[in-house]
């Protein structure tokens, strides 16, 4: 297929091995002019030395943009993912995704800025990276060029890398030994995976780890922080008002201090693998923890309940790279609804890897003292409880008197396992029958269909 002609293009570029190849790969292949964008999301390294290697590598400094996003992107971009409490797969914080969407709105501001026809990642074709880009890209200018090097290349091993590198006199800096780990940073979080971690049974290594102390290692007396909430955003740490950034920076000096935010998953990537990941989010598990307290004494008993149906959704939006979305859009904008009245105090005990919270206040509280106590109160009449059980039960009891005999089969056991003629439809090494009677909790203790293999090994 002949290949596109594009006049320029703006490169996401960290100035590492294979962002670098890729810069000149796009100067040779395409022949085109390069822009290179480099964003600071609070990664810990120095971003400053990229503009160095893109002078070197024949970018005009008008074509380098090295950008401070670290304020926009946690007011912007992670406050309202925790808003929702947005969590992906029970576990994942979304680290990775959230910043995505940020650095495809920028590559496009710059390429409109400088009048470029393409866009261009260093995402592999493997990864849920790739999908998150472009989908931005796409959202944003539907007519823009993207440039995906690792789908075109025949550069596929790091020794082929390094041989290009050479070849074409990129100056790598050393970058070129190869890492232990795959990893990614901003200022919510760092990922580790590949090597050692591909085995999903081998236990990560405690020097891995590169921001926090291991939970056992952590001080041996816990700490207090109190953290302040307005409209569903933190705004204060122990009453001294921050800027977002600054915010999620002490929430991570905290965490790390105290070995919080470790979590080991495998994780189903939308391109239809399963990976296993590591992950380290200090601020992020505390601010979890935290908005979920303030919201347990503002928002209604329904509405939270909605939000908490709504936000596996929600996560898997934003995992898929689907940040610019009308559905992700229209579901933000109820979630925010629910947070004018998220405001007040929440008090939380950091120890040895745990966050918990140990007191809750607010001016708009739902929590009333006088109806909750065990002790003798004026406004609740416990007398009103049989009428609203009654009701509640009222469906059970016109079926139990219209069809006694359902009834009957809820009560009484089968000796039996009836119906395991016609129904031999097996799951694992029991039937769908015996899986039904083991959920509901009736009929006769299971026996497996067929004798399973035996999976315990000596490790």
């Amino acid at each position: 297929m002949a290949k596109r002609t594009i006049k320029k293009a703006v490169l996401a570029y960290s100035g590492g091995l294979d962002t670098s190849i890729i810069l000149k790969w796009l100067q040779d292949e395409y022949e085109c002019e390069v822009v290179t964008f480099t964003a600071d999301l609070g990664q810990g390294e120095e971003v400053e030395p990229a503009r160095k290697k893109a002078l070197d590598m024949g970018i005009k400094e008008e074509n380098i943009f090295i950008l401070d996003l670290r304020e926009e992107f946690v007011k912007d971009f992670v406050f309202p993912m925790f808003r929702a409490n947005a969590i992906y797969e029970g576990e994942y914080l979304l680290g990775t995704s959230i910043a995505r969407p940020l650095i495809s709105k920028k590559q496009i501001e710059i390429a409109h800025q400088t009048g470029a026809d393409a866009v261009s990642h260093g995402a592999t074709g493997k990864g849920n990276d790739q999908v998150r880009f472009e989908l931005g890209y796409l959202a944003l200018d539907p007519d823009i060029a993207v440039i995906a090097p690792w789908r075109e290349w025949d550069l596929n091993s790091r020794t082929k890398l390094l041989a290009y590198a050479k070849e074409h006199g990129i100056d790598i800096d050393g970058k070129g030994q190869a890492k232990p780990y795959s990893m990614d940073a901003n200022l919510l979080h760092i990922s580790y995976e590949g090597e050692h971690l591909e085995n999903p049974y081998a236990e990560p290594e405690e020097d891995m780890w590169l921001w926090s102390v291991s939970p056992e290692k952590a001080p041996d007396a816990p700490e207090y922080i109190t953290i302040s909430y307005m409209n569903g955003d933190p705004v204060a740490i122990n009453r001294e008002e921050m800027s977002p950034a600054t915010i999620l920076t002490k929430l991570n000096e905290y965490g790390n201090r105290h070995g919080i935010g470790r979590i080991d998953i495998v994780e189903n990537r939308m391109v239809g693998m399963k990976a296993r990941g590591c992950y380290e989010t200090p601020g992020g598990t505390i601010m979890l923890k935290a908005h979920r307290a303030i919201e347990s004494i503002t928002l209604d008993r329904e509405e939270a309940h909605m939000k908490d149906e709504l936000m596996p959704k929600y996560a898997k939006l934003i995992y898929n790279g689907l940040w610019w979305s009308p559905e992700r859009r229209m579901l933000q904008a109820a979630i925010d609804a629910t947070q004018d009245q998220v405001q007040g105090d929440v008090k939380l005990k950091l120890y040895k890897g745990s966050v918990t919270v140990v007191g809750r206040r607010s001016d708009r509280t739902l929590y009333s003292e006088e109806h909750s106590t065990f002790e003798a109160d004026d406004v609740y009449n416990q007398k009103d409880a049989e009428g609203f059980i009654r009701l509640n039960a009222l469906r059970f009891i016109i079926e139990g008197k219209k069809q006694p005999e359902r009834i009957e089969t809820l009560m009484a056991g089968s000796d039996e396992d009836e119906g395991d003629e016609v129904c031999r439809i097996e799951t694992g090494s029991f039937t769908i029958c015996q899986r039904i009677k083991r959920f509901f909790g009736f009929g006769k203790k299971e026996v497996p269909a067929k004798a399973g293999k035996e999976y315990i090994k000596e490790d």
